[in-house]
């Protein structure tokens, strides 16, 4: 008897254990539950997506286990459905670094590109003194170098052979008369006669039918058709500037008083003509140091200085054209080359952000603004450029923060869309 009683209250004792076993495992669930409930995490049947229940369970239509919904953060992630679902054109989620603007003094410098072209200053004209008819011509092609006084084509001239004859009459006929005699001179001189030539006529008694004329300039030959050169106003080259190119004077041409033959250019002085944006012409300030590169000479650099600013604006150019003054005593610098440019324009305070914050639309400026854990497209309006800096002039305050790569959130810039400077 005493045996059954051992043995009932064993296994009162039990159940007694079992059914406080199972108690305390309902009440960790559904203090689990209750704690899901206030995290918002929603469950659902994958056959029935009617079914939103704000703890884990069993289906009532189908008896399936519920299952979290999709699109929802996890636990402490702290990003909400909200943040995801915004548009990728103009959010983005990242944890890319965020930087801030700085207020700060910068080195800034102008960056542009530009070409190489004669010196106008360099420039002169050979034109006939007198009317005739070519003779012998000395010059073969265009480019030909001179130097002053050569000999450079011989011409016949009736009126210079009746002005050499009445000096030769006079000296023999009315050697008295010393101010007929020195207007004769004179006239011969004049119309481009040297002082040796005018001698020999009054030592030989004989006049000039083909007379001689010297160059009073040295530099490179273009005779009047061929030398429409690239200038300030033109940087096409014309196809016919090619060296040893015929000219166009030829020998038993006429030509007339007054009629410009020749271009001499000398070639020791050169223009690098810089094409510099309207944004960046208000720091500009003449003699600014200048350094350029020539893409087609690496390792050269030419330090110069702004040495003329274009005063104008032509229609249709968004650019305004500065003159640096080369030296080319070596002959290297080649005309029409494409030069490369950095203008330093002093210090300038403001608002600066790393160039690698900054995406460039064309015609809008893109910042990535961080907006708790997503970065937000911002239009802002740039200045002048540091070698790794920009201005922002409109669009930012110092407190912002803003990802370090924009590019690196730009999925595709034609997409971007971007919130304006209200």
């Amino acid at each position: 008897m005493k045996g059954k009683m051992k043995a009932i209250k064993f296994i009162l004792t039990g159940i007694l254990l079992s059914t406080m076993l199972l108690m305390a495992c309902s009440d960790k669930k559904k203090e689990q539950a209750a704690i899901q409930s206030k995290s918002g995490v929603k469950y659902t049947c994958p056959m029935h997506p009617q079914i939103l229940e704000d703890h884990p369970g069993s289906c009532p239509i189908c008896g399936m286990t519920l299952v979290k919904k999709s699109g929802q953060g996890s636990e402490g992630s702290g990003i909400s459905l909200n943040t995801v679902l915004q548009p990728v054109n103009s959010s983005v989620i990242s944890n890319i670094n965020a930087i801030l603007p700085e207020q700060k003094e910068v080195q800034t410098t102008i960056s542009a590109q530009g070409y190489l072209d004669f010196d106008a200053r360099m420039f002169n004209n050979i034109s006939s003194h007198f009317s005739g008819r070519i003779e012998k011509l000395y010059i073969k092609y265009a480019f030909q170098e001179i130097h002053q006084g050569q000999h450079i084509f011989d011409i016949y001239s009736p009126e210079m052979v009746s002005a050499q004859q009445d000096l030769i009459y006079l000296t023999k006929n009315s050697a008295d008369e010393a101010g007929l005699i020195n207007a004769a001179k004179q006239k011969l001189l004049l119309q481009g006669m040297t002082y040796e030539q005018v001698n020999q006529v009054i030592k030989t008694g004989k006049p000039f039918y083909s007379l001689p004329v010297y160059s009073p300039y040295e530099g490179h030959v273009h005779d009047m058709p061929h030398s429409q050169m690239a200038s300030a106003t033109n940087t096409e080259t014309p196809s016919d500037l090619t060296n040893n190119l015929p000219l166009a004077i030829k020998e038993g041409m006429y030509v007339e008083k007054g009629q410009n033959l020749f271009n001499v250019v000398n070639p020791h002085m050169l223009w690098a003509i810089i094409k510099i944006d309207r944004m960046d012409i208000a720091s500009l300030k003449l003699n600014q140091p200048v350094k350029i590169s020539l893409p087609d000479i690496p390792g050269k650099t030419i330090i110069g200085k702004v040495n003329f600013i274009e005063p104008t604006l032509r229609e249709g150019d968004k650019t305004v054209s500065i003159r640096v003054y080369l030296d080319n005593m070596d002959h290297d610098l080649k005309v029409n080359s494409i030069v490369n440019a950095e203008i330093q324009t002093g210090k300038t305070d403001g608002l600066w952000i790393p160039k690698t914050a900054l995406v460039d639309l064309g015609r809008n400026k893109v910042v990535w603004l961080k907006k708790g854990v997503s970065f937000q497209a911002k239009r802002v309006s740039t200045g002048i450029t540091s070698e790794n800096e920009v201005l922002i002039t409109k669009g930012l305050s110092a407190t912002d923060s803003l990802a370090s790569n924009a590019q690196y959130l730009s999925d595709s810039e034609s997409f971007i869309k971007t919130k304006g400077n209200e």
